[in-house]
C-alpha cells in the first residue's frame, strides 16, 4: 500500500490528487487492474468528478456549505464541525478507478479529488493497486 499527504489551505476546498495517484501507478509498475483510494479521516473525502472548469469545484462546495450541511446552533457536537462530519459522509471516504496500459482511466474531464472540509490540515490518502504489474528493473 501506498500513502500521500495532502495539505489543504482552506475550510473547505477540493484538491486535485489525480496526479499523485498516477505517478504512483506510474512508479510501482501497475499495468492493469483497479486502485483503490481511500481517505482515513471524517471530516474529508474523496470524490471523481470534473477537472477542466473550477467552477464545478466552486459550485459544490457552495452548495454542500450553503444548502445541504451549513453550520447551524444545533448541532450537538463538542467540536463544532458536524458538517464536516456529514458532508465527508455524503462525498465517501474512497474511490475505484480502473488502471489500463500503466494509466488511470478516467473520463476526458474527469480527476480525482480530496474534498476537505474541515481545514486546514495534513491529509493522508491511502492508495492500494490489484492487478497486473510490469516487471521491476
Amino acid at each position: 500500500m501506498e500513502r500521500f499527504t495532502v495539505r489543504t489551505s482552506r475550510a473547505t476546498e477540493m484538491v486535485d490528487i489525480t496526479g499523485r495517484v498516477q505517478e504512483i501507478v506510474s512508479r510501482i509498475g501497475a499495468r492493469d487492474g483497479v486502485v483503490y483510494l481511500y481517505c482515513p479521516h471524517t471530516t474529508a473525502g474523496l470524490t471523481v468528478n470534473e477537472n477542466w472548469d473550477p467552477d464545478v469545484q466552486r459550485d459544490m462546495l457552495l452548495t454542500v456549505d450553503g444548502h445541504i450541511a451549513p453550520p447551524d446552533a444545533r448541532h450537538r457536537h463538542s467540536e463544532g464541525n458536524s458538517p464536516a462530519h456529514i458532508k465527508a459522509s455524503l462525498f465517501g471516504s474512497s474511490a475505484i478507478v480502473f488502471v489500463e496500459q500503466h494509466r488511470l482511466q478516467l473520463g476526458q474531464w474527469q480527476g480525482v479529488y480530496l474534498a476537505e472540509f474541515d481545514g486546514p490540515r495534513q491529509r493522508q490518502v491511502w492508495v492500494k493497486f490489484l492487478g497486473e504489474r510490469s516487471p521491476q528493473p
